[in-house]
């Protein structure tokens, strides 16, 4: 599985220590990690929570990852602004029960962190436990196992209807403001990874146009 991680601006000079963290959990799950910035919390290309959200959706949409590490102050922002785009589900994860149950139970594919409430002495394992439940399942499996099937028929129920209250993804390129497209993917990490991992040649081909 290759998972993106994605911070926002506010909490931006805790890339290096959370990268570290995932990359360490990732390795033993065989994931790979990709991590997208922002680096630093003087990096010139800045990423609010909502451009969080539209770059995971952008990742998501056209299978250059299959699953997105990300979050805010509280981490609730970003896991809104992430859940506003189709084909995201992300969870809110505050403990290693939280990550290991939203994986199992609702099969989502991004997640966002609080990396400054609570954050403090320690944190650093708090994440390696949420981060080696996040990745220890395979992902709707249900839980308990007497609710698995119910479980994943509610999953496959919100799926359906996330097609109808969210347009194609494509669709959104072309309508968003093309400013905060730009501003949102116009930086060489970007430009460099992303078009090698892209597997949606419209949406490649669309941003590889939008950046001339």
């Amino acid at each position: 599985m290759k998972i993106a991680l994605i911070n926002e601006n506010s909490q931006a000079s805790k890339n290096e220590l959370i990268y570290s963290v995932l990359n360490k959990v990732a390795k033993n799950f065989d994931c790979e990690v990709v991590n997208y910035g922002m680096y630093r919390a003087d990096d010139p290309h800045s990423l609010t929570y909502v451009k969080a959200g539209l770059l995971s959706a952008i990742l998501l949409n056209s299978k250059a990852v299959d699953f997105v590490i990300t979050g805010c102050g509280t981490g609730q922002g970003a896991m809104l602004a992430l859940n506003s785009f189709p084909n995201v589900l992300c969870g809110h994860i505050t403990d290693a029960s939280d990550a290991f149950m939203f994986r199992e139970i609702n099969d989502g594919n991004a997640a966002s962190f609080a990396f400054a409430k609570g954050f403090g002495w320690g944190s650093e394992l708090d994440l390696e436990n949420m981060f080696t439940k996040l990745l220890s399942t395979n992902g709707g499996n249900g839980y308990p196992k007497e609710r698995a099937v119910p479980e994943r028929q509610n999953k496959k129920v919100l799926d359906k209807v996330k097609t109808v209250t969210h347009k194609d993804m494509l669709t959104i390129l072309k309508e968003i403001d093309k400013a905060f497209l730009i501003e949102t993917i116009d930086y060489p990490f970007f430009k460099n990874v992303y078009f090698k991992d892209c597997k949606d040649a419209k949406i490649g081909e669309f941003l590889k146009n939008i950046l001339k």
